[in-house]
């Protein structure tokens, strides 16, 4: 007897009408800019822990008080130690740092110690948390509010310092249509 091929599920909509499938490829259209969130969860092992994760929905909340928001799947390694951890740093990353982005977005992994092995970093004052060399701006930050939406937690903080480590890179690294860019 022949396998049948049986012709693909059609997308489920929500309640909305708008399939899970159809949010993700309208939303993919939608280029942003890619980050790296850092922190140091001191609870692991006896000198700590540093965790990454590539993110790109980070965004400027507010001027006065200077506030960011990030965007983190719920239940993720990052969202549980940001519950705990209320000091953290964030990597704007550069065109040329593509490879940071994808090794801190990859899923199930371990251990982020050999993410950082060879990863040139700078442990901020303000948040204990690695951030990039070569990153166009690091931000440290702390945690000011936690708002649950749907799967993810948006997590608003506090900018506590800034630097330009590499201020004269060409361009900011992208996200655009599920793939890393760069803008020409």
């Amino acid at each position: 007897m022949l396998p049948t091929t049986q012709p693909p599920a059609p997308a489920v909509p929500h309640a909305e009408g708008v399939s899970n499938d159809e949010f993700r490829a309208a939303m993919s259209r939608l280029a942003a800019g890619v980050v790296l969130v850092t922190a140091h969860d001191p609870d692991e092992g006896p000198r700590g822990e540093d965790v990454g994760m590539t993110a790109t929905s980070f965004l400027s909340v507010s001027l006065d008080p200077p506030l960011v928001l990030v965007s983190l799947r719920e239940g993720s390694r990052m969202d549980d130690l940001l519950a705990e951890q209320p000091l953290w740093g964030v990597s704007i990353l550069a065109e040329g740092q593509r490879q940071v982005a994808g090794r801190f977005a990859m899923k199930g992994r371990v251990s982020d110690r050999l993410l950082f092995a060879d990863l040139p970093t700078t442990r901020g004052g303000a948040s204990g948390a690695l951030l990039v060399d070569g990153a166009l701006a690091t931000l440290e930050c702390r945690t000011e509010q936690r708002v649950a939406a749907g799967d993810h937690t948006l997590v608003v903080a506090r900018v506590l310092s800034v630097a330009f480590p590499h201020a004269d890179a060409a361009g900011p690294l992208t996200y655009f249509r599920g793939n890393y860019r760069h803008l020409s």
